[in-house]
């Protein structure tokens, strides 16, 4: 009898939080939110679905909490030579990189502003503004902007990467678009009509970074 509960104790520390979390990551980037479920993870995990809700309580925490891994361990390393402007340009690029690469992690940070993977851009984002010498009212608002910005465009971006099918070429689709764009109507639509020849050759990245730049600079401006 004693053998067998030992054996049964180590087969419980072997399911840990930080397994099921993995796990769980592992599942959301092949199927997706809707891949996620406590039975699909239990057989991943070759355990029965109770010894998971002994570690995470249900679906929500264990969202969470993978999002917050990926996020954690996203963050670039801040070089003691960097400008709080390259600071927060390299942050930018680990977000936009991080959602693109994980769609799912971009919409539980649009769903949970409040939780820690949201809280740990922020509060990376605070200390660069920080270091710029803003007032604490500015820090807000600054960190607030840009960091609704880092997260949408993220995010929007994912989302238009999901709507094509892996077959369609992204430069023939944009071609199509832009020959549209070309054709509506001048009086109405002067500007899209205008801008239209730059959307095939456009480059997300670089267009996501200028945003930043736009944003820091007017920032640097106001203070």
């Amino acid at each position: 009898m004693g053998k067998e509960k030992r054996g049964s104790e180590r087969r419980e520390d072997a399911l840990s939080r930080e397994r099921i979390v993995e796990a769980a990551i592992a599942l959301l980037d092949d199927q997706g939110e809707d891949g996620l479920t406590f039975r699909a993870l239990a057989t991943r995990l070759e355990t029965g679905a109770g010894a998971i809700y002994w570690h995470i309580a249900n679906k929500d925490e264990l969202l969470i909490a993978a999002a917050d891994v990926v996020v954690a361990r996203a963050m670039p390393e801040v070089p003691a030579s960097a400008t709080p402007q390259e600071s927060l340009r390299g942050l930018a690029v680990a977000v936009f990189e991080t959602v693109d690469a994980h769609p799912w992690v971009g919409a539980q940070l649009s769903l949970a502003p409040w939780e820690s993977p949201m809280l740990r851009i922020f509060e990376r984002i605070g200390h660069q503004f920080q270091a710029m010498g803003l007032s604490d009212r500015a820090q807000f608002t600054a960190g607030s902007t840009l960091m609704s910005y880092i997260v949408g465009v993220s995010i929007q971006n994912a989302a238009n990467g999901r709507m094509l099918d892996p077959s369609v070429d992204r430069v023939e689709f944009l071609n199509t678009v832009s020959a549209r764009w070309k054709e509506l109507d001048a009086n109405e639509y002067p500007f899209t009509r205008k801008l239209a020849a730059q959307l095939p050759g456009h480059d997300d990245l670089a267009e996501f970074l200028a945003g930043i730049d736009l944003i820091l600079t007017g920032i640097a401006a106001s203070r």
